[in-house]
């Protein structure tokens, strides 16, 4: 009983630690994003103005700039912008006026249905190919794996997705090239093309991982001991290797909760990678720190979940116990 509270204890420390790791972070990085931006050149205010067509005095645009605070020293308005974070006002968009926050949610939905279409077509292609790959070490189905995987790493996202929505959306024409709408059959293309793109890449890396797990020593004495193939697989080698195959996951599953920024945009899928994209070229600061700390936090909670389950499946691995010896 005592054990079991200790470990319980050990593990919360470790995800309070890690949890407690993230506010510096997030200060490093807004701060950072923050400054990038005012250097960048550009005037929000002016941009504003020229997204609305609109012609306005330099009196109109200097009393708009001291409404947003932009006239103020740098470190006052990021001091101030922190401030309303930590009050849970992220402020309002420059562009639209509504509330950052607001904004956001309203986007976030589009991005988690393409994020768990993509991850789950993922899964489905690179796992089951790249462990027939690797059991095929060599032979014509090696051989062919691994060159589509060559040729799929090769091709950049925007090219994919323009294949994909000449083959599936105007040769057979079967679904829409342009989303209308947050729904499963607008997402259908651009969750393929993205799940080709992700599986080229992974298909390589889950084959590395089953041959390197195929040829260890205790895999030849499973085999002396007359245990099939077929067992030795999906009993001993793909746990083994599982711990590669969920790292590649988590890390697929931060970028795509960050939203695919050029793929949203071609398929015009309205998602928070889209919604980034038109507030950098609007010059839209909120929304745009409003993205960089919704970036941060994803990487680092996936990284922590990550932590949590290979502990899980590998109890060797250790959350922190070394601290406390």
């Amino acid at each position: 009983m005592l054990a079991c509270i200790r470990i319980f204890y050990i593990k919360m420390k470790y995800i309070g630690k890690r949890l407690l790791q993230l506010i510096p972070i997030l200060i490093g990085i807004t701060f950072l994003s923050f400054a990038m931006m005012r250097i960048a050149g550009s005037d929000a205010v002016e941009e504003m103005y020229n997204v609305r067509e609109s012609a306005v005095s330099e009196q109109v645009i200097e009393a708009k700039r001291a409404e947003l605070g932009l006239d103020r020293p740098f470190l006052v308005q990021y001091g101030s912008w922190l401030i309303g974070i930590l009050h849970g006002d992220m402020g309002k968009s420059y562009i639209s006026g509504r509330d950052v926050f607001m904004t956001f949610l309203s986007k976030l939905r589009a991005t988690l249905l393409l994020s768990v279409l993509s991850l789950g077509l993922t899964v489905l292609i690179s796992i089951p190919l790249g462990i027939l790959a690797a059991v095929r070490q060599g032979r014509l189905t090696d051989k062919v794996l691994r060159g589509l995987s060559f040729l799929g790493n090769a091709m950049p996202g925007f090219f994919t997705a323009m294949v994909v929505m000449e083959i599936f959306g105007l040769k057979l024409n079967l679904l829409p090239v342009i989303s209308t709408g947050v729904n499963l059959k607008s997402a259908i293309l651009p969750a393929l093309t993205l799940a080709i793109s992700m599986s080229a890449k992974y298909l390589r890396q889950v084959r590395a991982a089953v041959l390197e797990e195929l040829n260890k020593d205790y895999i030849k004495g499973l085999k002396s001991r007359g245990i099939s193939d077929r067992i030795i697989l999906w009993k001993n080698v793909m746990r083994s290797a599982s711990l590669t195959i969920i790292t590649l996951l988590a890390l697929s599953i931060g970028s795509l909760l960050g939203g695919t920024a050029i793929i949203e945009s071609i398929f015009m899928w309205d998602g928070v990678g889209k919604l980034a994209i038109d507030a950098i070229n609007m010059r839209d600061y909120p929304i745009i720190l409003a993205y960089v700390m919704w970036m941060a936090i994803i990487f680092v909670v996936v990284n922590l979940v990550t932590d949590i389950i290979y502990h899980f499946m590998d109890p060797r691995i250790r959350l922190g116990e070394g601290e406390d010896s």
